[in-house]
């Protein structure tokens, strides 16, 4: 007779039952044992200007994710990421409710202790605020870095009140967190005018024209060498691909191009990652959580594709 499992055992997946961590990953933020990545939860949406609620989206994903457990081999990569990268799931921050400052001290605290334990933070908001503070963190130990970025808005807009998520990359280059002749936008389909801010833009209309592969060749000469942090709102995507967000517009890329796109970033040298904006208030069918759960896996597969290629 078969053994019982541990509950939260990564080796066996239910895709209804006992779906506590990303993928089942081991729930702890004990980095002791040489994590590649670290999940962590980030549930703020006090910076949220349209539909309130993405506070509840990091459970969302996680929850969702339990729909890709089953692989093992995922598609179309070939191999089994985990058995290259070590991944934890290191829980929800939380923060004094209605303080964001609260919010900015536990992120930068508690990825300082990741970043420096030579993990990778992968982070799941939340509202697309919560990438200043992660910038902020990323920028002391790497310095000044590229920025990727997926979304219908630049989130450039000048306000001088940080605490919006509609200006962290007004603030970000102020702040000198990152190089905006290096960065690139890609997605954007709200007024912007170029001469606002130095980003390269890929506008939607741009995106959905080209593919996936001449959209990773701009991003991938945009950056150069400099480290890179790709920061990925969830409203990149097209309403019908992804309704459950608090400020959707239509005329978005697809899923697939999405997930092509990121794909062919898998020499890039990507030193943080952020999923937000996911509002399962608004979800239909768990389309957006799952699309979420998808792109943050396709992240771990980028960490686990060069441990992959050594190994051959």
């Amino acid at each position: 007779m078969a053994k019982n499992k541990l509950i939260g055992d990564p080796t066996i997946i239910s895709m209804y039952a006992n779906q506590f961590s990303f993928l089942a990953r081991p729930l702890t933020r004990d980095l002791s044992q040489n994590f590649n990545a670290a999940i962590v939860g980030l549930p703020f949406d006090l910076a949220t200007t349209g539909r309130a609620g993405t506070r509840l989206g990091p459970n969302a994903v996680r929850q969702a994710s339990s729909n890709l457990g089953w692989e093992g081999r995922r598609w179309p990569w070939g191999f089994d990421a985990f058995k290259y990268i070590n991944v934890a799931d290191y829980g929800d921050l939380d923060f004094v409710p209605g303080n964001p400052d609260d919010l900015n001290l536990q992120i930068e605290r508690h990825a300082q202790a990741i970043i420096s334990s030579g993990t990778t933070m992968v982070s799941i908001g939340g509202d697309h605020y919560v990438a200043l503070p992660l910038l902020r963190a990323h920028a002391n130990h790497y310095g000044k870095m590229a920025l990727v970025h997926f979304d219908a808005h630049t989130d450039t807009y000048p306000n001088e009140t940080e605490i919006d998520h509609g200006s962290m990359f007004y603030h970000a280059p102020k702040q000198g967190l990152i190089d905006p002749e290096h960065s690139i936008q890609v997605g954007i389909r709200t007024e912007y005018r170029p001469q606002d801010h130095e980003f390269e833009v890929i506008d939607a209309v741009q995106a959905n024209d080209s593919s996936a592969q001449d959209i990773a060749a701009a991003i991938i000469k945009r950056v150069g060498d400099l480290p890179v942090y790709l920061t990925f709102d969830i409203d990149c995507l097209d309403p019908a691909y992804a309704p459950g967000t608090g400020t959707p517009v239509v005329g978005g890329l697809t899923t697939d191009k999405a997930l092509r796109i990121i794909r062919a970033l898998k020499d890039v040298n990507i030193v943080g990652f952020d999923l937000v904006e996911v509002n399962p208030a608004y979800d239909h069918a768990d389309i957006t959580a799952l699309a979420g759960a998808t792109l943050l896996l396709e992240f771990l597969y980028l960490l686990a594709h060069k441990k992959h290629q050594a190994s051959l």
